[in-house]
């Protein structure tokens, strides 16, 4: 097994077993869902709250591990392979630490559920943009859109533009740290924003791309 594979399921299995240990403290009906202002909204049974979290996270650990068998471009996977595995993970451990927050909240820990995700959304996106600098043509990893799979060159030149504002999104983030009643607005924003940003970049690439070669073509 690789190395950052046994460390992603040793925290899932530590998940687990944090969840056995403390079912007996954790309130019947758990809160599992928060809205903008941090108020809880939304409430789980006891089971539910406490392995729901490890069991989304046994889910996206098979598909990681299936994805590099899977890709018809796999051999680009293996060009990328270490940050895809760092990548692997970090999503498991961003999993583990909103695990930890649900259950001390629910232990009668109090705290701005918003505000303390906004550090670890930094390191996720600013860590999507290190990825995305990295990443080589495939079909499931970085910013897939018609035209980024189409072209190795709109792939190359959307994905080093996209790491570049997935960092500084990363940073935004980091921000919201600081600003409890707007931190959702640090986290989300930013990250949307480049979304859009990429799509619309990897369009106009790739019609770039299509008028210089038929220029070539007429000069041919």
């Amino acid at each position: 097994m690789r190395k950052s594979y046994a460390i992603a399921l040793g925290i899932i299995i530590l998940s687990f077993i944090l969840g056995v240990c403390l079912y007996p403290q954790m309130p019947e009906k758990m809160a599992s869902h928060w809205n903008a202002q941090g108020e809880v909204n939304g409430h789980l049974p006891k089971f539910w709250g406490l392995f729901l979290g490890p069991l989304v996270s046994v889910g996206l650990f098979l598909l990681f591990t299936v994805i590099p068998k899977i890709d018809p471009l796999k051999h680009n996977i293996e060009e990328f392979r270490k940050y895809y595995d760092g990548f692997v993970v970090l999503i498991i451990l961003f999993l583990f630490y909103v695990y930890i927050l649900t259950i001390l909240w629910n232990m009668g820990v109090k705290f701005s559920i918003v505000q303390m995700l906004a550090p670890a959304f930094a390191i996720l996106y600013y860590y999507c943009g290190v990825l995305s600098e990295n990443a080589k043509r495939n079909w499931f990893v970085g910013i897939r859109t018609p035209w980024t799979l189409s072209s190795e060159r709109v792939w190359e030149k959307t994905h080093k533009i996209g790491g570049k504002l997935f960092k500084a999104s990363g940073v935004i983030a980091f921000i919201g740290t600081f600003f409890q009643n707007y931190a959702l607005f640090f986290i989300l924003v930013p990250v949307i924003l480049v979304a859009v940003y990429t799509i619309v970049y990897s369009y106009v690439e790739y019609r770039k791309q299509l008028k210089d070669k038929k220029l070539d073509i007429m000069h041919a």
